[in-house]
């Protein structure tokens, strides 16, 4: 089974109980604490949306904010390593509902189009240009991606309009 990155957003109240228990955190790991329409599933796009915005030569602010969205802030529960099928090098990360805003307007200046469109148009081309960062396509990187940013950055734009946090995993 392939390991890919989720996202969730939640209440403060609810990043509060998986902070607080496993059982609480391992229902949001689980798909079952908050409607589908609350995740998003990032497969594995992360290093390859991050690795696109460096060659495009995005500013560093926006990098780091970026990364901020893919990495979270700090570790959720560190007890649930120890929780059956936990992905133990891999910790649930989350962002708080404050700097989900602060992500979220970072975010903004980035235009996936024109971040992608610096990619080499030959697609064996931007497949070098990106490295080992999208090695697991088989065509040109940027339809992929494309698809990925606009649904990070519609998903950090209505979470923060919600006033939620972001919890991040991989699964």
């Amino acid at each position: 089974m392939a390991i890919t990155q989720q996202l969730a957003r939640v209440s403060g109240a609810e990043l509060d109980a998986c902070r607080a228990s496993v059982e609480t955190l391992n229902l949001l790991c689980s798909f079952d604490l908050r409607p589908r329409s609350d995740h998003l599933d990032l497969d594995w796009s992360p290093e390859g949306l991050l690795r696109s915005c460096e060659v495009a030569g995005v500013d560093a602010a926006t990098v780091a904010a970026l990364r901020r969205s893919v990495d979270g802030d700090d570790e959720v529960n560190p007890a649930y390593r120890d929780f059956p099928n936990s992905i133990w090098s891999h910790p649930v990360t989350a962002l708080v509902p404050d700097a989900v805003a602060e992500v979220a307007a970072q975010l903004r200046r980035i235009e996936p189009r024109a971040v992608l469109d610096v990619l080499p148009a030959d697609p064996a081309e931007a497949l070098t240009r990106m490295g080992r960062s999208v090695e697991f396509l088989s065509g040109h990187p940027r339809r992929y991606l494309e698809e990925h940013f606009t649904a990070l950055l519609a998903f950090y734009r209505d979470t923060a309009v919600r006033g939620l946090a972001v919890v991040l995993w991989w699964d």
